[in-house]
């Protein structure tokens, strides 16, 4: 026979054919990465997992950039919403109006109040006497002697013209006259004529009103005219929940909400306004309608994939370099070396991780920390505390193999120590690796989750999965807008679910004993 091995195989005529070992007939041999990819695609839950993340991955990464919208688009509608226009309150105070060169303290109106409860005709302060003379209901002249030092009144002297200061003569000359029911007065050698309304004339022309009311503008550059105040007293006066104010402009409709508490009315005006898109339903502009800030739920889903993702991702990381680093230290040495990487690893096991996170979100919220900022720090939190599992079994691994043949070998051939362990002793960890690896990335998902539905990770403007969810805490959106934080809520289970697919699938692919 030749040196070459041949073999015998009987066809089916009976005949006999040497064949060689080398033939292209011979049973093939499978490298170990190809037999562990045989065996992870036959595990149809793994297979399973490793669509449902590409889906994931494409929605997330190319899904924002061919949306037609950004992250932070806004979109608005125009409503019809009730503002608040006007606040009037009825005075039921004294105010007090000082008469030229005199003064009149705090101290003065304290003692003033308590004579006019009384029904007293004067009062004394100091040694000195005070004289009170009633000039008309809630109209209290306040005298020194022969000298008028103030008048103490409820009803208000408006002026017609906002720029112009009333004398002290004028008002008290109309006080006089509106709170006695007179109809004419004399101020300043001038006469003036009052109407039932409290509106002052001269010669016909309106020149102040007087009224017990307080109308205060609540939008920005608004004034009000003595027929608006006088029409508005009116509907007070009926008790009205509704008046019409008409003018040469036209016709408004005011509603009046009155509060017990404050004794006060509120104008409310229904005005068209452009307001926030907020929780629009599904159309064909926004496929899953937009969330409180007016924005597109869809758009939002496809950013907050890729916050989501990326932190899981760098979180994952950062504790595979410690943990790789240390542990394989760790294994290596041993000895005190061992014995120090472990308790440091015993001590980060006892720290509390979600309470300390708790804290410091809520350290970053007090500092008002850069949103951006905030997400860095998030990652380096969670990975600095999720590296000691790893080490551990980066450790306990390298333990194992530190003693076998080819590591004698590595040091008989003069190879650095470091050099041992990051290419001949981590390589061989790598399968355990993938797999810690792979079902750490679902559960740093869920933890980030967690984080910023409770307000404490990613913060807007930036979306995260966690963060769109957070809208549930209110149980009117939970119970009316499905669109708002179900799509969020599946996006965040099938990922999850996938990342847990692939690692069990790896961990039975990379382990021999498991039968496909």
């Amino acid at each position: 026979m030749s040196d070459e091995k041949k073999m015998n195989h009987q066809n089916e005529g009976g005949s006999q054919e040497q064949l060689s070992l080398n033939d292209d007939r011979r049973v093939k041999v499978l490298s170990p990465g190809a037999l562990v990819a045989k065996r992870f695609f036959r595990n149809r839950l793994a297979v399973v997992g490793l669509v449902i993340l590409a889906v994931m991955f494409v929605f997330s990464f190319i899904g924002g950039v061919v949306s037609p919208y950004k992250e932070n688009d806004v979109f608005y509608r125009y409503d019809y919403q009730s503002k608040e226009y006007a606040a009037v309150t009825e005075n039921t105070s004294f105010r007090y109006t000082v008469a030229d060169g005199q003064e009149f303290s705090g101290m003065l109106q304290a003692q003033f109040m308590i004579a006019a409860t009384k029904n007293e005709a004067s009062f004394d302060y100091k040694d000195v006497t005070y004289s009170i003379a009633e000039e008309g209901e809630d109209f209290y002249l306040i005298s020194q002697g022969n000298t008028v030092l103030a008048i103490a009144y409820k009803d208000i002297v408006n002026a017609e013209d906002t720029s112009t200061q009333l004398s002290f003569d004028f008002q008290r000359a109309a006080l006089k006259a509106y709170t006695n029911g007179e109809q004419t007065f004399t101020a300043g050698g001038k006469e003036y004529t009052v109407d039932e309304m409290g509106g002052v004339n001269q010669a016909g022309t309106p020149v102040a009103y007087i009224s017990r009311f307080v109308v205060q503008s609540k939008v920005s550059g608004v004034t009000f005219t003595r027929d608006f105040k006088e029409q508005l007293s009116e509907a007070i006066e009926a008790d009205q929940e509704e008046f019409t104010f008409t003018n040469e402009e036209g016709t408004y409709d005011y509603t009046l909400v009155y509060d017990a508490d404050t004794r006060s009315y509120s104008i409310k005006q229904e005005k068209e306004t452009q307001v926030f898109d907020t929780y629009s339903s599904p159309s064909k502009e926004h496929w899953l309608g937009t969330d409180r800030n007016g924005m597109d739920m869809l758009t939002r889903l496809m950013y907050g994939g890729r916050v989501s993702l990326v932190i899981g991702f760098i979180v994952v990381f950062i504790s595979a370099f410690l943990g790789i680093v240390l542990g394989g230290v760790a294994g290596y040495f041993g000895k005190w070396v061992d014995n120090l990487i472990m308790r440091v690893v015993d001590i980060f096991y006892c720290i509390p991780s979600m309470p300390l996170i708790i804290i410091m979100g809520s350290a970053m919220d007090g500092m008002r920390v850069d949103p951006t900022m905030r997400m860095f720090y998030l990652m380096l939190i969670l990975g600095f505390l999720g590296w000691p599992s790893i080490a551990r079994m980066v450790r306990g691994q390298i333990l194992s193999l530190r003693e076998q043949e080819f590591m004698t070998a590595t040091e008989a051939c003069g190879i650095s120590i470091p050099r041992r362990i990051f290419r001949h002793l981590i390589p061989n960890v790598i399968p355990q690796l993938i797999v810690i690896c792979t079902m750490s990335l679902g559960s740093t998902i869920i933890t980030e989750a967690t984080l910023s539905f409770l307000g404490l990770g990613v913060k807007f403007p930036f979306a995260s999965w966690g963060n769109i969810i957070n809208d549930v805490s209110n149980s009117f959106v939970l119970t009316s807008y499905w669109f708002v934080w179900i799509p969020a809520g599946i996006c965040l289970l099938l990922t999850v679910l996938g990342f847990n697919f692939v690692g069990d699938g790896l961990r039975d692919a990379f382990d021999p004993k498991m039968k496909r």
